[in-house]
């Protein structure tokens, strides 16, 4: 089995690598990756004290209570195009990935 391998413009070659896990317990919720996901991989969630997820209303500030930290999720891994914005944006390097396999 190879790698999926793009020819860029330029000639040279480039292997996308698509998101794979998100370390919560790493994850201090800041959004950041969310924000520079051009795709929709990422959904913000509240974690409450026994691992559950709960959904978190960004506009609404009285739900705190239902949860103790806000963490990132992989949503819809189906839709990363493997830029790694992801990644390359997170101060606490919680993401890793790998390229397909075709």
């Amino acid at each position: 089995m190879t790698t999926f391998n793009i020819t860029m413009p330029s000639g040279a070659t480039w292997t996308p690598t698509f998101v794979q896990t998100l370390n919560e317990e790493k994850c201090i919720g800041c959004g950041r990756c969310f924000k520079v996901c051009p795709r929709g991989v990422l959904e913000l969630v509240g974690l409450n004290a026994d691992g559950e997820y709960v959904h978190v209303d960004e506009d609404d500030d009285d739900d705190d209570g239902e949860y103790d930290k806000k963490v990132m999720k992989i949503a819809h891994q189906e839709l990363c195009i493997g830029c790694t914005a992801c990644a390359k944006i997170c101060p606490k390097k919680c993401y890793t990935h790998a390229p397909a396999q075709v």
